[in-house]
């Protein structure tokens, strides 16, 4: 890893922002929309990102699921990355127990070669999906992503990221290109960057092993709101400094909705809510409309449910998202605030950003 690693993964606030904040894009799919149309949009948020200062800008693997099209994480980066100059673009995560390490290390050893120095790889060990999917993802029943299969292939990953394989080591003549071997080819010039690895978690076994291993640590709060806090504690207490970090790095993802009128915001998050209702009980779909959301009849488990996830939501106008922000920060001690947007429309999405972008006084584009 290059002596500048830390300054690739840690960011600046700006503004009056108590922390860096980035954006997780679900690339999601309203009702009447096309994954064209969510792909378009993700262009124009990342856009926006860059423009007013956010940090960083990830997508999230997911499968067989209509209202998300972030299947192929590397794709849409690649993608975004012909569109943008400076943010840094990464994943929230690629799920490392649905590929090869090998193919990993591929795509974002290309990814770095297309955006030298603003690529990030985040890594979790949870298929992104349903067992089924899972299993047709990895052409297997066995779906082990316990103690010992995925740290076993993260140390892979890496080595293959570092070119750094042991001789007498099955793959240490195999090489991840682009990568680190063509420096050391004939008249080869190597980029001094290479991707910053991230683990990412909802629970305390990634915590644990990020600490362990010095690794940057993202936690996903938006949907383990319960474990954020034990979490990030069980973190910082086993962190050992590394040749990548010195000190404990933890960004966690937190949905957020900003609209220009209150009412608004919740009218969008229900409908973000009932999709919720959906995926959880085995129908998963296109992001449903607010009206589509205001006329469903909800069952009392339905109504429970929903009020429980929307308490992890924060909601409203521009000045309360930021007051819920700067309070959710200083509960946590998180080093980086990571805001998706949920909610059936693009320019809902995109008009949120913008608000919290203004709320907190980022920059703008001259």
């Amino acid at each position: 890893m290059a002596a500048d690693a830390a300054e690739e993964i840690r960011g600046t606030a700006h503004g009056t922002a108590p922390v860096p904040l980035s954006v997780l894009d679900l690339v999601t799919v309203g009702a009447g929309r096309t994954a064209t149309d969510a792909l378009r949009t993700s262009v124009d948020i990342a856009r926006l990102a860059e423009n007013r200062g956010f940090h960083r800008y990830w997508v999230a693997e997911h499968h067989s699921m209509p209202g998300v099209a972030s299947s192929s994480p590397a794709v849409i980066l690649a993608h975004l990355a012909a569109h943008t100059d400076r943010v840094r673009l990464g994943s929230g995560g690629v799920m490392l127990p649905n590929h090869a390490p090998l193919v990993i290390a591929e795509q974002f050893g290309t990814l770095e070669a297309m955006a030298p120095g603003r690529v990030d790889l985040g890594l979790g060990r949870a298929p992104g999906t349903d067992g089924a999917t899972a299993a047709a993802l990895r052409r297997t029943d066995r779906l082990n992503e316990g103690a010992d299969d995925f740290p076993q292939q993260l140390a892979e990953l890496i080595r293959f990221l570092d070119d750094d394989f042991p001789d007498g080591h099955p793959y240490a003549r195999i090489h991840a290109v682009p990568g680190p071997v063509q420096a050391t080819s004939p008249g080869g010039i190597q980029s001094p960057h290479r991707p910053p690895v991230w683990l990412l978690g909802s629970s305390g076994f990634s915590a644990r092993l990020a600490g362990t291993l010095g690794l940057p640590f993202a936690f996903a709060h938006h949907f383990s709101a319960q474990n954020t806090v034990p979490a990030l504690d069980l973190y910082r207490e086993t962190f050992r400094p590394s040749a990548v970090l010195d000190a404990p790095y933890a960004l966690i993802g937190v949905s957020a909705l900003a609209t220009d009128d209150e009412k608004e915001a919740r009218r969008q998050v229900l409908a973000a809510a009932l999709n919720m209702v959906r995926l959880r009980t085995g129908r998963p779909g296109l992001v449903p409309t607010p009206e589509e959301a205001e006329a469903y009849d909800f069952s009392p488990m339905e109504e429970e449910f929903v009020a429980s996830w929307n308490s992890n939501v924060i909601h409203g106008t521009a000045d309360e998202v930021r007051s819920g922000l700067d309070d959710l920060q200083k509960r946590t001690g998180a080093d980086e605030l990571m805001l998706t947007a949920n909610a059936h429309g693009g320019d809902v999405r995109l008009r949120s950003y913008e608000l919290i972008a203004d709320a907190y006084g980022l920059p703008t584009p001259a």
